[in-house]
């Protein structure tokens, strides 16, 4: 009898809250948690704080100046909102992909070899093995690879996302955040990125996704989480929130009463 496979929670947080000088709140009270091997959602209007709430897994909003994340964020079970925790390796752990591609000014071969290499990764064979497998875990490496030593900026837009995803894959983490990562890309690009979502939840990995599409939303994501005004309204299985909703400010937005 073959093994099922349970998803176990990979970074999940409790009461978490984000103010801005002591007074402005952004965020209030998210307690979500999100599994290994799954697809993520978050959706809600323009401004509701779920980019907010994405940028605190990893810390980056702790580089806002007197911004204060309140609750608990934990990963692997543990707090990572202490002070001494290591950003620069949490980062490596817990990727991000952004809104718009962001590929350095250099050959596509060292888009992806770059950081490995600062890591301590130095030889050839090795680093050539490491950019074949991130660039065919974002399903690019068929399409560059007579033309690794190219400039990164010679892709398309769509090509250049799933370049970023790869960069991020090459430092094998196992949560990667993306910041509507479609946003800036045409519908056959946007649908190549999604099937890269699934093929790395399909790999293990835990994917939070922030979207305004909720097409995309209902294509590839396992869980939903609806934000309105700075407070989680109401999450669960995708089917489950577009079939049937239970929070009446949810329904407003799925039939664009609100939006």
């Amino acid at each position: 009898m073959k093994e099922t496979t349970i998803p176990r929670t990979l970074i999940s947080t409790e009461s978490v809250g984000v103010l801005y000088d002591e007074r402005e709140r952004a965020l209030g009270d998210v307690t979500l948690e999100f599994a290994s091997g799954t697809v993520s959602a978050l959706i809600g209007p323009s401004g509701c704080g779920k980019s907010t709430y994405l940028r605190c897994l990893n810390l980056m909003n702790r580089e806002i100046p007197h911004c204060l994340i309140e609750g608990r964020i934990l990963y692997h079970g543990r707090d990572i909102t202490k002070p001494e925790q290591d950003l620069f390796a949490l980062r490596r752990s817990i990727g991000m992909v952004f809104p718009r591609p962001n590929p350095f000014r250099m050959s596509i071969y060292e888009n992806i070899a770059l950081a490995p290499r600062r890591h301590g990764i130095r030889g050839k064979i090795a680093l050539d093995e490491l950019v074949e497998r991130s660039l065919t875990a974002a399903a690019l490496f068929d399409e560059v690879k007579d033309k690794l030593h190219t400039s990164a900026y010679a892709l398309s837009g769509g090509q250049q996302q799933r370049l970023c995803i790869a960069r991020t894959l090459a430092l094998d983490p196992d949560v990667v955040l993306m910041d509507e990562p479609c946003s800036a890309l045409d519908p056959i690009a946007t649908l190549a990125i999604e099937e890269t979502m699934r093929s790395m939840a399909a790999r293990g990995i835990c994917v939070i996704v922030v979207t305004h599409n909720m097409e995309q939303a209902a294509r590839a994501s396992d869980r939903t989480a609806f934000f309105y005004l700075g407070q989680m309204v109401e999450e669960g299985p995708t089917e489950r929130i577009f079939s049937d909703p239970h929070e009446e400010r949810l329904q407003d937005y799925l039939t664009g009463r609100i939006g």
